[in-house]
């Protein structure tokens, strides 16, 4: 049902508009007593998700126990994080979420499913995981609330991922990203529909009706002048998510004139301090690049690899060396098979040797990035060179060279 809703390529919603909405849809779920509220961590900063669980908080009181931000494998939030993004939030409401421990699994796809929705290219069952304070909370609401942006690995981010994959353990989250990067990220990024959900759906209809889930999920399109939130949906089943897609897909994807020669991405330094996250630069970008393009990522807080200490080790091990190698490599190693999101990752990350990707990192050598199989550059020689307050988002010509400029990958999908 969907509860509330707003939203078009035109609607620019204000904090007070965003309040109202989330509102509407609360008032129609009257007599909750005890509630649970799900958001995205720092790493989706821009979702808007931090206004709309201190506008939770502030409509259910003490009735709002406990605050779990979808981590996936994401490091903890800090203070300092949890302070910048929700605000005066108290900070004790939050839970962190421990992907490795505190799961428990509501049931499993079998591998004839996965099977026909990955074409024959999969053959395992996947394991529905929650973590167990969604069951044994004794929550008779759970708000999950975050942004609808096209995604590497789920065609459209948020719905059902927010649960399984953000609030998911171990195995789900290997198996479900590994999924996506077998059957091709190019046939997914911006596609609601595809392999990838019609497993999390069938969990979802299957397992998880019990779960007194409830979605708020916000569109948001960055521009000169900001990010302008244009839309809100709120509701407990899929009408609410395909209405965001259908604006997602309209004011997140930019279809550009030409494949890019050369783009220039800036990865935020409060948001990104690992390839693990920072290879939305590439993985945003991968279908606007053109053959023999360069692609240079100014990453000035990245200083690791992964932040998971064993994916960041798998990662100086294997490298981004293109799908192929990867697939032969799981095949051949275990550390690397039981690990598939780590497998994932290196798929994604690679230019599959159609382009350059060079690297400007604050916090990695020339030795550790050429060692990944990216090219290394001077974070501050190419900062004078491409400096980003000298920059629009779109083409640019810098001294007779047409360079393409995008201010934050997270909140779009770039392709040609």
């Amino acid at each position: 049902m969907l509860y509330s809703s707003t939203g078009s390529e035109n609607t620019n919603l204000s904090g007070e508009d965003l309040r109202t909405v989330l509102y509407e849809a609360l008032d129609k779920l009257s007599g909750r007593k005890r509630v649970l509220v799900i958001p995205p961590d720092n790493t989706r900063f821009y979702s808007r998700a931090g206004e709309l669980t201190r506008f939770a908080w502030e409509y259910y009181g003490d009735k709002l126990t406990d605050i779990l931000p979808a981590l996936g494998t994401h490091n903890p939030m800090t203070a300092a994080e949890i302070k910048r993004m929700f605000g005066d939030v108290p900070k004790e409401l939050f839970r962190v979420h421990n992907w490795r421990e505190d799961i428990t699994a509501l049931g499993h796809v079998p591998s004839s499913y996965i099977s026909d929705v990955s074409g024959g290219r999969l053959n395992f069952d996947w394991p529905a995981q929650v973590n167990k304070l969604l069951v044994e909370g004794g929550f008779d609401l759970i708000l999950s609330i975050g942004q609808v942006v096209p995604h590497e690995v789920i065609g459209m981010a948020n719905y059902n991922k927010n649960i399984f994959v953000g609030t998911g353990g171990a195995e789900g989250i290997n198996k479900s990203h590994y999924l996506g990067a077998v059957y091709g990220m190019e046939r997914i990024m911006g596609k609601a529909e595809n392999p990838v959900r019609s497993v999390l759906n069938y969990a979802s209809e299957n397992f998880a009706k019990s779960l007194p889930v409830v979605y708020a999920h916000t569109v948001i399109e960055a521009g000169e002048n900001g990010n302008t939130a244009r839309g809100l949906f709120v509701g407990d089943d899929e009408q609410c998510f395909h209405k965001a897609a259908e604006l997602a897909e309209k004011v997140n994807v930019t279809k550009v004139e030409k494949p890019l020669k050369k783009a220039v991405v800036l990865l935020e330094a409060d948001e990104y301090k690992s390839t693990w996250l920072g290879n939305k630069a590439i993985y945003r970008t991968r279908m606007a690049m053109a053959d023999g393009g360069e692609l240079i990522i100014l990453a000035p807080s990245v200083k690791e690899f992964g932040e998971d200490k064993q994916i960041d080790k798998l990662i100086r091990k294997y490298g981004y060396t293109g799908t192929p190698n990867v697939l032969e490599q799981t095949e051949k190693n275990s550390d690397l098979s039981d690990n598939l999101s780590a497998a994932a990752h290196l798929i994604h990350g690679s230019s599959e040797g159609r382009f350059n990707i060079t690297y400007c990192p604050g916090g990695l050598t020339r030795e550790e990035i050429e060692s990944v199989n990216f090219r290394y550059a001077s974070l501050d020689e190419i900062m004078r060179k491409y400096s980003p307050e000298m920059l629009k988002d779109g083409f640019n010509n810098i001294e007779g060279e047409e360079v393409y400029f995008i201010s934050n990958p997270g909140l779009g999908l770039w392709k040609s």
